[in-house]
């Protein structure tokens, strides 16, 4: 999978989905820092990555308007860098059960000490 990771998350997640061997960009490493979300969703959506992104609220009514998008990951605890990788990390975990997230969002959350994981369509499937 391709990743690309919001500016309002840590530059090392590109490291942590390297070495699980998968290709990532960091939305600042690659000229668009300080971009609009539909921009960035639009950048996403072009290079076939699934964003990795803290912005649930903005993203979710983003991806809910794709007809086609690569998947998003919410990492939705607002913590620091080495808790993001930890959650990160899960999610990659979480990723590798699920397959491909295409047309789907996965939410990581924290619950005590315990990571939470909630995979979703979006936008939802019709009846």
């Amino acid at each position: 999978m391709r990743f690309l990771i919001d500016e309002c998350l840590s530059i090392d997640l590109v490291s942590v989905a390297s070495q699980a061997g998968h290709e990532a960009q960091h939305v600042a490493r690659v000229g668009k820092a300080g971009w609009k979300d539909w921009n960035v969703a639009r950048y996403a959506s072009d290079g076939d990555f699934v964003l990795v992104t803290n912005n649930a609220s903005d993203f979710r009514r983003l991806y809910a308007k794709q007809p086609v998008h690569a998947g998003l990951v919410i990492i939705l605890p607002n913590v620091n860098r080495i808790e993001q990788q930890r959650l990160f990390l899960g999610a990659l975990a979480e990723l590798a059960t699920l397959g491909e997230p295409i047309n789907r969002v996965l939410e990581v959350d924290i619950e005590g000490d315990d990571m939470t994981f909630t995979f979703y369509d979006l936008p939802a499937s019709l009846p």
